[in-house]
């Protein structure tokens, strides 16, 4: 009886061999510091971003993917940058809309050994290691988050997203769940546990679940007419102070 192929190669098993030598942690330390550094030069620069989440497996004629790409067209439109996680499918997708309409487009992409490869619809473009790194770097340039259909990598993202938000560490930022039929199951799992009293009943209004693209970006636009603010650096605020 042959072994069973993995789907995906595993990487050597660093994280479950308990701790390394001092020096070890320590250049591991410097590799991620260094991969958090490289993103924020590459992206400091792309301005104000919207994200939008979802699968890499949606091909060109799926309907989802045709949304996704409505999605990136109107972001453009409303004078944000699309970001993605870089790849093919949803990704891709959001970002063509973007750049096919004149609009920036940017992905944070990471190292799979399958799926993952960048698409050609962003004009800056960074690949990261680690899913964590990965995962600030899409949230912390970010004013708002589209939820797409996906997997567990887009559910990953929804709910860390949720729980930021939920836990006040990032504040006013709406998430937009796209494809009520989709995502029916999680949403009566989400209200169950509203009910189960493991969530705030006040934490089912942290998203806005709908099939209807324009409702998705009003409910955008009011939010970051309301809370989105240029704030202007240190060593340019005195020229806004004496106006």
């Amino acid at each position: 009886m042959t072994a069973q192929k993995h789907i995906i190669p595993p990487k050597a098993h660093v994280y479950l061999e308990g701790p390394k030598s001092r020096g070890y942690e320590l250049v591991f330390a410097f590799k991620v510091f260094w991969q958090f550094l490289k993103g924020f030069r590459t992206l400091h620069f792309v301005g104000p971003c919207i994200t939008v989440f979802g699968s890499a497996r949606f091909k060109e004629d799926n309907i989802y993917y045709q949304k996704a790409r409505e999605f990136g067209k109107h972001i453009s439109e409303l004078g944000f940058t699309v970001m993605t996680g870089g790849g093919p499918g949803i990704m891709e997708a959001a970002n063509r809309g973007a750049f096919e309409n004149g609009g920036k487009s940017v992905g944070c992409n990471i190292q799979l050994p399958f799926e993952q490869q960048p698409n050609k619809y962003m004009q800056t473009s960074i690949t990261f290691e680690h899913f964590f790194v990965r995962k600030v770097l899409l949230t912390k340039y970010s004013y708002a988050f589209i939820i797409m259909p996906g997997g567990f990598g887009t559910m990953d993202e929804l709910f860390e997203t949720i729980t930021l938000i939920q836990t006040k560490t990032v504040t006013n930022f709406p998430i937009v769940i796209y494809g009520k039929e989709y995502f029916k199951p999680l949403t009566e799992m989400i209200e169950w546990m509203a009910q189960e009293g493991t969530i705030a009943k006040e934490d089912l209004s942290l998203v806005l679940v709908t099939d209807d693209v324009d409702e998705a970006m009003q409910h955008i636009h009011t939010y970051i007419t309301e809370n989105y603010k240029v704030v202007p650096r240190n060593r340019y605020r005195w020229l806004f102070e004496k106006r």
